[in-house]
């Protein structure tokens, strides 16, 4: 570790071979003790208890994000729209599409303190402002709540619900929301990080358990940790450009789990690129906000 202008720098470790063409949406499972991800245009969902084998299941042509339901199973986004994943079943059940355009898909999300599904979305082409983001409610009706959005990214609520962070990539910001706690509404969108092009583009993100950000660095081979006021704390490192997203796992939420693409990259150029990697920060991160349906209020 060295530091530059109080920033500590680490290296992450591989915590697999290079498994994910593009390695998307980490989020732990408390449920089965698991980390999930994607290996989002495969149509994969990946699955792994720490330190074992990577399970693969192949949920739609594309699985662009898993979170957790309470009581069991996974919520997903699909090309184009959302679908259940049942405790011990490995087909989902697909929910009506949100629109025909071949052009567009899903994209990253998250969860909100209320127990609804947020997935945003981008045209395939990465086209200005083609994006969207979907909110599923717990009664499995649709709503979109943003638009005009290019390449929907990281988004996360603190765990009192009355914060969401956001990236739309191109934006080179994170963003914040202040959100309204009844009603779960985003509201007052402001800048909170801005992400010099030299560093990368902003990609996934998470929180930690003192309040502060950690954004994955797509093209620029890191992942930072912000303050809420957004300043740079911490760069961990990794070998390989792309990075997607991070989330905390373990039983004690306390490694930082980071995953990769090899997007575009021969497997002899690079070596790591669609591996899985692991960081043990001297912080713990927040349990996810599952999924609620009805049946569970």
């Amino acid at each position: 570790m060295h530091s530059d202008s109080n920033v500590a720098v680490h290296r992450a470790e591989q915590a697999t071979e290079n498994c994910a063409e593009h390695g998307e949406g980490p989020v732990w499972d408390e449920d089965t003790g698991q980390l999930h991800w994607v290996d989002m245009l495969a149509g994969d969902l990946l699955s792994m208890v720490p330190g074992g084998t990577v399970a693969r299941t192949k949920v739609g042509t594309v699985a662009a994000v898993a979170r957790p339901v309470a009581g069991g199973g996974l919520v997903l986004a699909l090309e184009r729209g959302f679908a259940l994943l049942r405790p011990g079943n490995e087909t989902p059940e697909s929910l009506p599409e949100l629109w025909s355009d071949p052009s567009v898909r899903m994209n990253d999300g998250g969860c909100d303190a209320l127990g609804r599904f947020y997935a945003g979305s981008m045209a395939y082409d990465e086209s200005p402002g083609q994006g969207a983001l979907w909110r599923l409610h717990r009664d499995l009706s649709t709503e979109r709540v943003l638009d005009g959005v290019t390449i929907s990214n990281g988004l996360v609520w603190t765990p009192d619900g009355g914060t969401a962070y956001y990236v739309d990539t191109p934006t080179r910001r994170i963003d914040r929301f202040d959100v309204t706690r009844d009603t779960g509404e985003l509201h007052d969108r402001r800048p909170v990080v801005r992400i010099p092009n030299e560093l990368g583009a902003p990609d996934g993100l998470t929180l930690d358990a003192a309040g502060c950000l950690w954004v994955a660095l797509w093209q620029g081979g890191a992942v930072h940790r912000y303050n809420p006021a957004g300043e740079l704390l911490t760069r961990v490192e990794l070998p390989t450009p792309q990075v997607t997203a991070c989330a905390f796992g373990g039983a004690d939420l306390d490694t930082l789990y980071i995953t990769t693409s090899r997007q575009g990259i021969e497997n002899r150029e690079d070596p790591h690129a669609g591996a899985l990697f692991r960081f043990d920060p001297d912080v713990r991160g927040n349990r996810v906000h599952p999924f609620r349906t009805e049946e569970d209020a």
